[in-house]
């Protein structure tokens, strides 16, 4: 796992949060895993992941939310910077450099979000295509959320997370609310409460799933056809983190919000407005109101 003892320029990139706007569990494999279908769209809001190309692979972390991000050795930029190089003989390393804006155990990939960016940091100082199978199989290896976070795209996401279509999402306002309350994802599909080999979705679920609109479609649309669709882990969430609720009548009794629910496992949820001056006013109400929560007012895409 030796880098190149030659240091070159800093490059960077942003680790932007994913927001799922569906979530269907469909079952529970047999080793464990969870078969997942959700519609996945990323925020304006990211953390940053600097690379000093050079001889040692080290993290250093900085940033509001530096401290969350707990020990520097299981951070997920690390493991997928060590699993690339077991990949990859020869790979040139160096020191990350995280900046943490996004909150930790939020349901909002965060973490994935990051071993993404080291991921395409990476490829970019040693000449690998994104669409290298060997940096594909080291995403799936180091989350379920990495692939998706690779592209940073909007997406259907199916399987493990390893099943990736695009599609054409217009630009959503939004506003993001965490309750600093750290959820997870193990304690809430615990309370979902399915054993391997259980079934979520049947056969007539699956054929009578909405299909997403197409380029140009408007926000309107999306909004009805995201309403068809559920989040299946906001009922076991809420039982592990009650205040999801609180946050979830705080979006839904704002002015202009079309559709509010929780993204992934929690405890981050999310409204979509009809305009982004809609989206900027509750973001600056509910931040009054509630000084405690991270709030933040942008976009999707």
């Amino acid at each position: 796992m030796l880098a190149s003892t030659v240091t070159g320029a800093p490059l960077q990139e942003q680790g932007r949060a994913k927001v799922n706007l569906t979530l269907r569990v469909v079952g529970r494999r047999g080793d464990g895993s969870h078969d997942l279908e959700s519609v996945v769209a990323f925020a304006d809001c990211a953390d940053q992941l600097t690379l000093v190309p050079g001889p040692e692979l080290t993290l250093t972390t900085t940033g509001p939310l530096a401290a969350a991000c707990g020990e520097t050795s299981d951070n997920l930029v690390l493991k997928a910077a060590r699993l690339l190089a077991e990949s990859v003989p020869g790979l040139k390393l160096g020191a990350f450099e995280l900046e943490k804006v996004l909150p930790v155990a939020a349901g909002i990939g965060g973490g994935s979000a990051d071993a993404a960016a080291a991921l395409r940091l990476l490829a970019r100082l040693n000449g690998l295509s994104l669409d290298d199978p060997r940096l594909q199989a080291v995403a799936l290896k180091t989350g379920a959320d990495v692939p998706v976070c690779v592209p940073s795209r909007a997406c259907t996401m199916t399987g493990v997370g390893e099943n990736l279509q695009p599609l054409a999402l217009p630009v959503l306002p939004c506003v993001m609310i965490n309750p600093r309350v750290p959820v997870a994802t193990k304690d809430v599909f615990q309370a979902l409460g399915l054993k391997p080999g259980d079934l979520l979705v049947g056969v007539t679920d699956v054929l009578t799933a909405p299909s997403w609109p197409t380029a140009g479609a408007s926000i309107g649309d999306w909004v009805s056809a995201l309403d068809q669709v559920k989040n299946d882990l906001e009922p076991p969430a809420l039982k592990v983190q009650p205040i999801i609720g609180t946050v979830l009548g705080a979006l839904r009794a704002s002015h202009g919000v079309l559709l509010a629910r929780m993204s992934g496992s929690g405890a981050t949820c999310f409204a979509i407005y009809g305009s982004e001056a809609d989206a900027n006013a509750a973001g600056a109400q509910i931040s009054a109101d509630h000084p405690e929560w991270w709030v933040h007012a942008g976009t999707l895409s």
